[in-house]
């Protein structure tokens, strides 16, 4: 891989450690280091069964570099756009879950990488934005497909109109993060979670990234199909069996409270 210096990538046990590691510019993306997420992605080693993006600094990530903006005709811009498409595809449906670990600016381009992951842990310094509008252009990281799934279109408008600023508290309420913690804690939350995600099985891990939300889009009677077809595949790996044997043997752990 010809990664940026922008991004730093380890292998922490069964854990892709990804560091957004430009924190003089707030981790503003640069299409350097875009591309590198795409490599990454296209790339993780065999062992990784979960990744974890996250920021250095004070800020996850506070959108788009704009003074690499440059001055494109329509169809450079389209293009442009829809190379960050492909790189946050590979994130979203590669081969692991991704957990983002938020703290401070979560803005913009930063948003849009947000929402591409699985989960989203916010600390309480999180604060989120979209101020394209108020810039004079429109999301092009795939943020308008990706965050009205999350909010509604009506609040994404808003935010995009207006300016507005969702605070952590306010950003875990309409759905813009599944966890919220207190300041400086979204990392060890992060962690915590990705241990375990990482023991659950592979299989049922991919079904939930690549086919739930494809279900979720379908016609009810298309999505039972592709429900039950999922259903069928991920119970008849042999680690399926094995699990369900082990509970009914009360070899495994009962849900808690």
């Amino acid at each position: 891989m010809n990664l940026s210096s922008d991004i730093d990538f380890q292998l922490q046990d069964e854990i892709a450690m990804i560091k957004l590691n430009r924190a003089s510019k707030r981790n503003a993306l640069n299409d350097e280091l875009v591309d590198s997420i795409r490599q990454i992605f296209e790339n993780l080693p065999k062992q990784a069964k979960v990744a974890i993006v996250y920021g250095s600094g004070d800020h996850f990530c506070a959108g788009l570099d704009l003074s690499e903006i440059k001055e494109r005709d329509a169809p450079e811009g389209m293009f442009h756009s829809r190379s960050w498409h492909t790189a946050l595809d590979r994130l979203q449906y590669g081969p692991v879950p991704v957990i983002a670990a938020l703290h401070g600016a979560v803005v913009g381009g930063g948003l849009e990488l947000a929402s591409a992951c699985h989960i989203r842990v916010a600390d309480e310094s999180t604060f989120f934005a979209l101020p394209e509008g108020t810039r004079g252009i429109f999301v092009g990281g795939g943020g308008s497909v990706r965050i009205p799934k999350l909010i509604g279109v009506s609040r994404m408008m808003d935010m995009m109109m207006t300016g507005r600023v969702y605070k952590a508290q306010e950003g875990e309420r309409v759905g813009l993060s599944q966890y919220i913690v207190p300041t400086g804690s979204s990392l060890d939350k992060a962690l915590e979670l990705a241990k375990r995600i990482a023991s659950n099985a592979p299989l049922t891990n991919y079904a939930l990234m690549h086919a739930l939300p494809r279900i979720a889009e379908q016609a009810s009677d298309h999505g039972f199909l592709t429900e039950a077809l999922m259903s069928s595949i991920t119970q008849s790996a042999p680690e399926a069996k094995k699990r369900v044997r082990d509970f009914l043997e009360g070899h495994a752990a009962k849900v808690q409270a």
